[in-house]
């Protein structure tokens, strides 16, 4: 259900390669969010680590290796149970084969669907749909017909 690109570096970067390498994301109830992102979105438990000096444990979660991919950390602060997401972030993107059918299977297991599936600003080349995650991200699913799902 993911798009890939190809790892092209920037030239002008002046030190090694660079990559995208993770977007973290803080939850109130890990349990909750893997459900959603292994559950739901396929996502796959990368690494999982407890940090009893600090209260807090970080699960990566993602569709391929952290070696060559970009994925997603959940980090639980223990005892923290509400966070003020901002009006900075945005949302995190999936790429799908099939935006419609991604949005009803999501949906007929309890995901909620804030934006339903349809094309982009009138555009059919890249049809679009909005998940919400159970801490209230949202989740672009994106199926663009110049750019396959891999």
């Amino acid at each position: 259900m993911t798009m890939t690109e190809p790892n092209t570096p920037h030239s002008g970067f002046a030190l090694q390669a660079p990559r995208l390498l993770h977007t973290m994301l803080r939850v109130k109830h890990l349990e909750d969010s893997l459900a959603f992102y292994v559950g739901q979105l396929g996502m796959r438990v990368l690494r999982r680590r407890d940090f009893v000096e600090g209260q807090f444990t970080l699960a990566f979660v993602g569709y391929g290796k952290e070696s060559d991919s970009t994925v997603i950390e959940l980090t639980h602060n223990w005892g923290t149970h509400h966070y003020e997401t901002g009006t900075a972030f945005g949302h995190v993107a999936v790429g799908v084969a099939d935006v419609y059918e991604a949005a009803r299977l999501l949906q007929a297991g309890g995901v909620k669907l804030t934006r339903a599936p349809g094309p982009l600003n009138g555009d059919a080349s890249e049809v679009i749909a909005f998940v919400e995650d159970p801490d209230g991200y949202k989740v672009e699913l994106i199926q663009r017909r110049d750019r396959p799902a891999a």
